[in-house]
């Protein structure tokens, strides 16, 4: 596993055509500071349910499946698991291949979403997902997929981490519904990206969802940001 204890405190940084990415030196007195987001990958930047979902039908194609609109619950090897024993363990060998993560597909709108947000001014975006465990393939494709559809310039907002809470931020968007670690209380909101596994969820007030990258994203990120001259 990759450990990158620096990005705990996370440092605005310049990169390139991404302006937004960083101003370098912090805000003038009297401006507001920077608003952090960090932009979960898998299910919200790249189609993790509908990637596997068609590799694991070209590996297992007598085996059953789960259809999307049938998947519930973050975790598709407990619901393969319910099916029958053994497909907890064939779907789990599915995102351990090799180009399993790098060749998954950008969520709609998902690319320019995120780097028209990147440019926004007073804002700095990071990439935060988690890597699994058996981490031979998995780290490295999750950088190449970056590299592949942002540009070298978003290397360097990359966050590997196995546990979210720790990162400090203001908002974290997110497909997954329930984020623990040992940061009770972390600093950031979670916005729930709205995915095949969790549209039947009901969340209770305050909560928010995002529901597509065609929804209002820039209005979320407004509603975090304080008025200037404000500290955090």
């Amino acid at each position: 596993m990759i450990l990158l204890s620096s990005f705990l405190h996370l440092r605005p940084r310049r990169c390139g055509p991404f302006a937004g990415l960083g101003r370098g030196s912090g805000p003038a007195a009297g401006s507001r500071r920077a608003l952090r987001v960090l932009v979960d990958m898998d299910g919200v930047l790249a189609d993790f349910e509908g990637g596997f979902l068609k590799k694991f039908r070209a590996r297992y194609p007598d085996k059953p499946y789960i259809a999307l609109e049938d998947r519930r619950g973050f975790w598709v090897s407990e619901q393969y698991g319910r099916l029958g024993p053994e497909l907890s363990e064939k779907a789990i060998s599915i995102w351990e291949s090799k180009n399993f993560f790098i060749e998954l597909d950008p969520l709609p709108g998902a690319v320019e979403a995120v780097k028209q947000m990147a440019n926004l001014a007073d804002t700095d975006v990071f990439i935060c997902t988690s890597p699994i465990k058996k981490y031979r393939y998995c780290p490295y494709e999750k950088y190449a997929w970056v590299e592949k559809h942002f540009g070298p310039e978003f290397l360097e907002q990359i966050v590997l981490t196995r546990d979210k809470t720790v990162v400090s931020a203001d908002l974290l968007i997110d497909d997954r519904p329930d984020i623990t670690g040992a940061e009770q209380n972390p600093s950031w909101e979670h916005v729930l990206f709205t995915a095949c596994h969790n549209k039947h969820l009901q969340l209770k007030p305050p909560s928010r969802r995002l529901q597509s990258w065609t929804d209002d994203w820039k209005a979320i990120l407004d509603s975090k940001r304080l008025p200037p001259g404000q500290a955090a």
